[in-house]
């Protein structure tokens, strides 16, 4: 690909796609954060420059991936004044993996036109491991034809790739993946938490499960991790808060009540009111099981 390709936010997820996609001979120009040293360190590594503005990344790209933290961190760096990546713009193409609200997709893909740029939704269920070995599964949202434009780069990205719809929809169902997702694994938490207090055989309980109607994607990614409290972080309880919040504010404005989300979402703000939030989601087990720090 002669494609020039920069990064915002080169945090766990960016960085880790930087480097497969450098991996894969995709010429990375220029890396921004807004942790300098993080930028510095992983443009060393590839050999690419270090931005020390927005609009500096925007200049070396033809492509720029973004992978940013909320609403107000995407609105920063799509701002309309000041330092911006819409500086200079015209005709490089934005794709947005943040987990951020539709609305806002919605909103940038508005911005990035006026400026005579376009952009994609590119929204992630996958964590940290496979950004690094180029197999996330990709949900996109967008117009099709920035979608097909940049396909070659979305390929080396993900071992599954799906094109959703419009600006918005992407990050619609993305929403609705991680609220229950985090609903799954506060359930796997509260079971295995029971089992423990009921003096039962946890490698047992959670054989049993896997082979019933209790079985799930959680159980096989955190019930191990929630029986040992190995929470290494891979998608962190900050983040499992902020997504459920999303989905819960996309219920608010359909009218429905989510009552099983709301609690979820409860059960991860007590997690960050503790000082958790920093653990993988399948720190919720803290909360759970007998004798642990939030338990009480």
């Amino acid at each position: 690909m002669a494609e020039k390709i920069g990064f915002v936010g080169v945090g766990r997820m960016g960085s880790n796609m930087a480097r497969n996609l450098a991996d894969k001979g995709f010429n990375i120009s220029a890396v921004f954060d807004a942790n300098a040293a993080a930028a510095q360190e992983l443009a060393a590594e590839l050999g690419c420059a270090a931005a020390q503005t927005l609009a500096a990344v925007t200049a070396q790209s033809d492509v720029v991936i973004t992978v940013v933290t909320d609403d107000a961190a995407m609105r920063s760096i799509f701002a309309t004044s000041g330092d911006s990546l819409l500086a200079a713009a015209a005709g490089t193409t934005f794709i947005n993996c943040a987990t951020i609200s539709p609305a806002v997709h919605v909103e940038v893909e508005e911005r990035t036109a006026a400026a005579g740029a376009s952009s994609l939704e590119g929204c992630m269920a996958s964590s940290i491991t496979q950004a690094r070995e180029g197999t996330l599964y990709l949900m996109c949202g967008g117009q099709r034809s920035v979608f097909d434009q940049v396909r070659p780069i979305l390929d080396a990205l993900s071992v599954d790739l799906r094109y959703i719809g419009p600006a918005g929809q992407a990050a619609q169902v993305k929403a609705l993946v991680n609220m229950v997702m985090n609903i799954n694994t506060a359930g796997l938490a509260e079971g295995l938490g029971l089992g423990q207090a009921l003096g039962l055989d946890l490698a047992m309980l959670m054989k049993v499960f896997s082979q019933t109607g209790a079985n799930s994607r959680v159980l096989e990614t955190d019930g191990e991790d929630m029986t040992i409290r190995d929470h290494e972080c891979y998608f962190s309880a900050d983040h499992a808060a902020k997504d459920s919040g999303i989905a819960l504010a996309l219920a608010q404005q359909a009218g429905l009540s989510l009552p099983l989300a709301q609690a979820t979402k409860g059960q991860y703000d007590k997690m960050k009111k503790l000082g958790l939030g920093d653990l993988d989601k399948s720190g919720i087990a803290e909360l759970t099981f007998p004798g642990r720090q939030g338990s009480q």
